[in-house]
């Protein structure tokens, strides 16, 4: 038997459990057909690069298969008739992936910072800011409020004006 990793689009108005039945009741043809459904993955609703049959959004769902191709066409045919389906994308592969997939690592990483209530640890925790010297903070504060000098600019609008010389 070969193996494949299959994805489908589903539409967005129905609900994550109905998304999950759905891809059971796809699993259940592979098992049906001698094949075997190594790992699903529900990736959740997620928004589509572009426009799929009027869909700005499906729920994404991603089957890694041990199954003969004859199990995996008859598959493909059911989601292709079921109008709940989107879009499917089913390769075969040389070997399975192991653990999580890349999207379900991402979706935890995210979490984890979301329950840490900030953006990550930055380093600057508890560090006491920097000391500056009272003299280093005067002669900035000098020259921030000092005037450009005039003679310079008076001299660059002179050389800018016309001459009226028409030689």
């Amino acid at each position: 038997m070969a193996l494949y990793e299959s994805t489908f689009i589903a539409r967005p108005e129905i609900s994550g459990q109905q998304a999950e039945a759905l891809a059971e009741r796809f699993a259940g043809i592979i098992t049906e057909n001698g094949g075997k459904v190594e790992k699903t993955e529900y990736w959740g609703l997620k928004s589509l690069a572009y426009r799929i049959k009027k869909h700005r959004k499906g729920h994404y769902i991603m089957f890694n298969l041990d199954a003969p191709s004859a199990a995996v066409k008859e598959m493909e045919r059911n989601m292709g008739l079921d109008e709940d389906v989107l879009r499917i994308l089913t390769i075969r592969v040389k070997e399975l992936e192991e653990g999580p997939s890349a999207m379900m690592q991402a979706k935890s990483s995210r979490s984890d910072r979301s329950a840490r209530g900030d953006r990550g640890d930055r380093g600057d925790r508890g560090a006491p800011a920097p000391r500056e010297r009272d003299g280093a903070v005067e002669k900035a504060a000098s020259t921030e409020n000092k005037a450009p000098d005039e003679g310079a600019a008076g001299t660059e609008a002179a050389d800018d004006a016309p001459t009226g010389d028409k030689a």
